[in-house]
């Protein structure tokens, strides 16, 4: 498993963040849903936005869409204010909603082949686009399946091959696995770290949060229309000191190894169980692969390693007060 947390990919470091947002706020009458929030996407990342129903992060995301008009504030995509520039940055973002409209008597393939036409993609390059997007979200199988016989999980694939048809810099994709049963999240998690793998920066609402832990690299926290925390997932973690448990197997676990292991800097206890350790570390003072490193140093025999992702619900619970706007 792999040891450390999800990253920007190294060639986004230090570029103008994709998605700039300067004291947005959004109101509906007199309800003030989102009040003057600011946070930026960097290029590269997959962003997990994350708040109890009600806390503004639909209403956020139908901005960054340009569906919904700010009341105030700044809000760019790709360097265009959305506000002024709808028609640049329509061509630039692919947006999923909770539930989106599918055509029933309509095949996968005719789906995307009606989308393409309204994207004004040539038609001598559709065929062949719409066959590597289909292969890109694992649906070849289905491209003549008629949309409504396909299961849950599989039109929500469907939605994100109709985003990737004109090739979005930006993907937002609001509560994308709402409904779906364990096998498909699995598949929705590995297609967005595919994606992510292609250049795509990708934003996603979700209350999936032992999930988002594994595969987001910044999170924001919205709660009552404000931005309670927002930034690189490793920030936060070493911002809220939480700890991170390593289950560890050892050839033999008994002393010295024991006392040695629990005086590594940074360890912050030691739990012994039947077949195993469980090793807590202090978040940001020692990573899951030095910890490896130091406890092969002691002249342990390591049988198996496997760092846990960090409870993101805990972090959710520490920075919010369960308030709605």
């Amino acid at each position: 498993m792999d040891t450390a947390h999800p990253t920007v990919p190294r060639h986004a470091v230090g570029a103008t963040p994709l998605v700039q947002i300067a004291d947005l706020t959004i109101r509906y009458g007199k309800t003030e849903a989102v009040r003057g929030i600011s946070f930026d996407i960097p290029r590269g990342a997959i962003f997990g936005f994350i708040g109890p129903n009600g806390a503004g992060k639909t209403s956020t995301i139908k901005v960054l869409a340009t569906l919904l008009r700010p009341h105030a504030g700044m809000v760019r995509v790709c360097g265009c204010d959305v506000a002024v520039r709808a028609n640049e940055v329509r061509r630039k973002i692919g947006y999923m909603p909770d539930f989106f409209g599918v055509y029933d008597d309509l095949t996968a393939e005719e789906y995307l082949h009606f989308f393409a036409a309204a994207y004004h993609i040539p038609s001598m390059k559709r065929r062949g686009l719409i066959s590597d997007v289909l292969a890109l979200t694992d649906l070849t199988a289905k491209a003549r399946a008629p949309v409504d016989g396909l299961s849950r999980g599989m039109k929500q694939r469907l939605g994100i091959a109709r985003l990737l048809l004109h090739d979005p810099e930006l993907l937002l994709l609001d509560e994308p696995a709402n409904g779906l049963d364990p096998r498909a999240r699995i598949e929705m998690r590995e297609l967005l770290k595919e994606l992510q793998s292609l250049g795509k920066t990708i934003l996603i609402s979700s209350h999936i949060l032992h999930e988002l832990a594994q595969f987001c690299s910044h999170i924001g926290i919205l709660e009552q229309g404000s931005i309670v925390a927002s930034g690189p997932l490793a920030e936060i973690y070493r911002t809220l000191a939480l700890d991170r448990a390593i289950h560890v197997g050892i050839a033999d676990p008994s002393a010295p190894w024991l006392e040695k292991i629990r005086a590594i800097p940074g360890v912050a206890g030691v739990e012994e169980l039947p077949d195993r350790l469980v090793i807590r570390l202090r978040e940001g003072e020692l990573a899951p692969e030095d910890l490896l490193g130091a406890i092969l140093a002691t002249g342990a025999r390591v049988r198996m390693f496997q760092p846990d992702a960090v409870d993101m619900e805990t972090a959710f619970m520490k920075l919010t007060e369960g308030k709605t706007a």
